[in-house]
């Protein structure tokens, strides 16, 4: 009996570290392939796909909220660009919620886990406070809708919560709408040659972002060192 559950940690181990790595090498593949293109290019590689365009976006959209170590305000400000500032911000937002819903039922399936594969222990600890919380789900919303948190890592670890899964689903969806908002209007400014509102609107998120994640920083020490 020792043995075969030894063996049997052996394996876990040596799937999750296969796991982790795969998704660092998708990581990166992505990373760099996105990085490749020039705004021009990009839109245009894009619309090459002509009626399926928006759903190759859909499906980068997925993977990249799947796989949180990707980008995702380069991805949204690219779908801006080539999409357009409505059927772009329509395409993450359907991508948003169909990869929430995987990575919910997914972390629900095989636990812990599923989230060390993208988050460090130390991350996961800092943030077991969120599940003993009496306003538990107002402080969840307050972290997607913050700009410039890890909302995908959050995606994960809210999952390991005891929150039921149609709360998850507005919160996350409802909370993340402004965050999208300005990446996608972004990249659309950009598309059509508005540079001062793309500037403007870019510099005003950036500060918000870096505000938020001051603030971000701060609720996790003080909720932690509690």
């Amino acid at each position: 009996m020792g043995k075969k559950i030894l063996t049997r940690q052996k394996i876990m181990l040596f799937s999750a570290g296969l796991v982790t790595i795969l998704a660092l090498l998708l990581t990166l593949f992505v990373w760099h392939w996105l990085s490749s293109f020039s705004k021009d290019e990009f839109r245009e590689y894009i619309r090459s796909f002509g009626a399926a365009s928006a759903l190759v976006l859909f499906l980068l959209q997925v993977l990249q909220v799947f796989v949180p170590l990707i980008p995702g305000e380069l991805l949204e400000s690219g779908a801006g660009y080539a999409l357009g500032a409505v059927l772009g911000t329509a395409v993450c937002y359907a991508g948003v919620a169909v990869a929430s819903v995987m990575v919910f039922f997914v972390v629900r399936r095989f636990g812990l886990r599923a989230v060390e594969l993208f988050v460090p222990r130390e991350k996961i600890t800092n943030l077991k406070f969120i599940n003993t919380e009496k306003k538990r789900d107002l402080l969840i919303f307050t972290l997607f809708f913050i700009p410039g948190t890890p909302k995908d890592l959050l995606t994960y670890f809210v999952a390991l919560t005891d929150i039921k899964f149609g709360t998850f689903l507005w919160i996350s969806l409802i909370a993340r709408i402004p965050s999208m908002l300005t990446s996608t209007v972004g990249g659309h400014l950009l598309g059509e040659k508005n540079y001062i509102p793309a500037l403007l609107l870019y510099a005003v998120t950036g500060i918000f972002s870096l505000l938020g994640v001051l603030i971000y920083n701060k609720i996790i020490k003080k909720k932690s060192a509690r």
